[in-house]
């Protein structure tokens, strides 16, 4: 995530030159070594192993935190506590309480705040949003989405902190997040939500011998939005030969969109008023000037790929600076935070759980 959120800035500036350039001045790691190697390799000037000596730096303006998820609400705060401005990889926070103490600190700071949910930032995906809003898709009616990877399906795959809940969160908040935003940025809050975990391997090899794991390898949801709508959601990271394949479908009355990762240039589309002739989904190339997230891109049929998310929401951040508020923001990282919480108690009380029920309590 370092090297990605040091990309999206460097590209950012020459993506949409003559604004703002957010130019990288140190660096922080847990191993002295290891983050010197990488910040040379990057051009970053300095490197550091106390994360709190950059954020005392005079020249630093912006935080950005690409730490373990269990770490991610006390970097914020002691940022938001010393006046900067904070970036922050998804999930917020491991836990809502955690997610609501950071969120409440950057906004009595009054500095600028974001959650680095970059799928926002691909075009397709942008495209989607925008045909909801424009009512092109009618009511919607129906959110799907599933996320799919192989990282844990190995037994012999070593203990560390992913599998801690503390410090890694779940599988629910790391690769659930991203659908959870998708779903209430295109679709608005999650109402209720009822779900399932497992986990296949129950323990792994640490590095003073064996470790239970915390967290679910696997979990599906059924959520209910404010709106009336209804959705599902299933994370896994026990699938084989998928790399970090996930796919998003709305259906409303009037139509539906239809996105899989896999082709990331492409939405697929229709509509009920469609030439019946043409019964089925229409492709479109999601590339075009006309459509979000383009500017500054390459022509149409060259594509853009996932780094152009992490170079968008980059250059948005710039673009915004330092008039305008940034989204998502923490409010919103919170506000996901409180639905996979909700998903977690779900599947260990097995019952339908409300979001209000995870806020409130934190309140």
């Amino acid at each position: 995530m370092g090297r990605l959120h040091t990309y999206g800035y460097r590209a950012a500036a020459m993506l949409r030159p003559g604004g703002v350039v957010f130019e990288p001045v140190v660096m922080t790691g847990r191993h002295e070594d290891a983050v010197a190697s990488v910040a040379r390799g990057l051009g970053v000037p300095e490197w550091t192993s106390n994360w709190r000596d950059a954020i005392e730096r005079s020249d630093v303006d912006v935080v950005d935190i690409c730490t373990p998820p269990g770490t991610h609400a006390d970097i914020a705060i002691v940022a938001a506590l010393a006046g900067k401005d904070v970036i922050c990889e998804k999930p917020l926070a491991t836990n809502f309480g955690d997610a609501a103490r950071a969120r409440d600190a950057v906004e009595r700071a009054g500095v600028h705040h974001a959650v680095g949910f970059n799928y926002r930032r691909l075009p397709a995906l942008s495209l989607m949003k925008e045909m909801i809003e424009r009512g092109e898709l009618g009511e919607v009616q129906l959110w799907r989405g599933t996320w799919l990877s192989d990282e844990f399906l190995d037994p012999t795959t070593a203990f560390d902190w992913r599998f801690e809940a503390a410090m890694g969160g779940t599988t629910i908040g790391d690769l659930g997040s991203h659908l959870v935003d998708l779903a209430t940025w295109m679709v608005g809050p999650i109402k209720e939500v009822v779900a399932t975990s497992s986990t296949f391997t129950r323990e792994r090899l640490g590095a003073e011998g064996p470790r239970r794991v915390e967290i679910d390898d696997a979990s599906s949801a059924l959520v209910r939005f404010s709106s009336g709508a209804q959705g599902t959601m299933e994370v896994g990271r026990v699938a084989p030969r998928r790399p970090c394949d996930f796919f998003v479908e709305v259906n409303g009355t009037e139509g539906t969109a239809s996105f899989v990762y896999s082709n990331l240039n492409e939405l697929w589309f229709g509509r009920r008023s469609d030439d019946p002739r043409h019964y089925g989904l229409t492709r479109i190339r999601a590339e075009h000037r006309l459509h979000p997230e383009t500017l500054g891109w390459w022509p149409i049929g060259q594509g853009v790929g996932y780094d152009a998310s992490f170079v968008n929401q980059a250059a948005d951040w710039a673009g915004a600076w330092p008039d305008e508020p940034w989204r998502p923001d923490f409010s919103d990282g919170a506000a996901v935070v409180a639905v996979c919480d909700a998903m977690t108690r779900s599947a260990e009380k097995k019952k339908w759980i409300s979001v209000d029920e995870v806020t409130s309590k934190a309140d």
